[in-house]
């Protein structure tokens, strides 16, 4: 999804795609912790997801 279609979104979808990401780096941490992790590039990615979905709600906010 492109940063100009989630401006598009409501922020009822922006929240609830935030709280996926968010539960998909819980799991990450978990996978890294017992030593599952194969993909460490994911932290990186779901970091700056989280991040882009914050800054489209706080600009729907304005």
């Amino acid at each position: 999804m492109s940063d100009n279609e989630k401006k598009l979104d409501t922020r009822e979808d922006l929240n609830k795609e935030l709280l996926e990401l968010r539960r998909e780096q819980f799991n990450l941490r978990i996978q890294q912790a017992t030593g599952q992790l194969n993909r460490n590039h994911e932290h990186g990615r779901v970091r700056k997801s989280i991040a882009r979905i914050k800054t489209a709600i706080n600009q729907i906010k304005k």
